[in-house]
């Protein structure tokens, strides 16, 4: 079989998908709004999958595929000019060559069309501390960071320094000065680049993700110095969120670490995609903006308390996962049954339904 790369590239970015899959066995598939369909019914034999990774290779400026070949594993990123850029996660499986490409697009994401409430984007506002989002893998967490860091760029004269694995939205100098970083291509990992960027004039920094306890330790020492932190986390909920970040550390330095984190944490969003009735996906957040009794909670360990100040909360500062479910249903986007399926306390929405 043969197909051109460039040409199945360009019907990915056109068509919207998120990622292309490359396996054999089986046609060459697009995720589209969440959902995997096949390009054709042609199954990809062993060759058609090694002659197209090898063309993206080439594409990535004649990339060496000696780490895919001896290790099974090969991650890095390319662009093609005036189309988009490209995120390929590369492997073995079953010995033969596969691959999982994800489409980055140069143009920023409207966060009104993603359906992200200003109320998330005002954290942009904020002169110093930690703002988490959080949620499962694949919910849009990168998305709206970059809805962010994008209305930084366009209000703020800042340096903003993005440290990411790999990078999934170009952000363009604007009013700001954004310097992006990948870690295994820039540099070496988080916690490396973290500490070096606090020697750059940061006034923002994004961290893609907080792995361990030692990039924690430096994130909230960097939100403590003076500077706005945005990570994100794997985690449903905010006091999940907070229970978490303690937990990763050493039992003799929790007490300290929620004392520290009580003082530096701004905002915890979680969010999750929830399926609409005309077949797209649309996020549903819950939102915590870290007020003075909530700062008191995590000082004093009353965390579990933290997710009933929020589900009874009436103000625009604190938003339960289901209070958004319950406006996406009243706003016919979504339906009874995803409600349900997804809210963190199902039995509570079912009465307000």
């Amino acid at each position: 079989m043969n197909i051109n790369t460039t040409t199945l590239l360009e019907t990915a970015v056109k068509s919207h998908a998120s990622d292309i899959f490359v396996v054999a066995g089986r046609p060459v598939s697009m995720r589209l709004n969440g959902v995997i369909t096949k390009e054709n019914e042609e199954r990809l034999m062993p060759d058609d999958t090694r002659s197209i990774i090898e063309q993206i290779y080439q594409m990535a400026g004649n990339r060496n595929m000696y780490t895919l070949e001896e290790t099974g594993d090969d991650d890095f990123s390319f662009a093609v000019s005036g189309l988009s850029r490209f995120r390929v996660s590369a492997y073995k499986q079953r010995g033969t060559l596969s691959a999982v490409i994800r489409i980055i697009s140069f143009v920023l994401p409207d966060y009104r069309e993603f359906g992200i409430p200003e109320r998330i984007i005002d954290f942009a506002d904020f002169s110093k501390g930690l703002v988490l989002v959080t949620g499962p893998a694949g919910s849009g967490k990168s998305t709206t960071l970059a809805c962010i860091i994008d209305h930084i760029n366009q209000t703020y004269d800042k340096h903003i320094i993005t440290l990411e694995d790999p990078l999934e939205f170009l952000h363009r100098h604007n009013k700001s000065i954004v310097s992006q970083r990948e870690i295994s291509v820039d540099t070496e990992s988080y916690v490396t680049a973290l500490r070096a960027s606090l020697r750059q004039s940061p006034d923002v920094i994004l961290l893609g993700e907080m792995r361990d306890y030692e990039t924690m330790q430096v994130a909230m020492t960097a939100a403590e110095t003076g500077h706005l932190i945005f990570s994100t986390l794997h985690t449903i909920g905010a006091a999940n969120t907070i229970d978490r970040i303690i937990d990763v550390f050493p039992p003799n330095q929790q007490r300290q670490i929620a004392v520290q984190l009580s003082m530096v944490l701004q905002a915890v969003v979680s969010q999750q995609l929830v399926p609409t009735l005309d077949g797209r996906m649309v996020p549903a957040f819950e939102i915590m903006t870290v007020t003075p009794a909530i700062r008191n909670m995590i000082r004093d360990n009353k965390i579990p308390q933290i997710d009933g100040l929020i589900y009874s909360s009436a103000n625009a500062e604190l938003v339960s996962m289901d209070a958004s479910l319950l406006k996406l249903y009243q706003d016919n986007i979504i339906s009874k049954d995803t409600a349900l399926a997804y809210a963190s306390n199902p039995e509570m929405l079912k009465r307000r339904l």
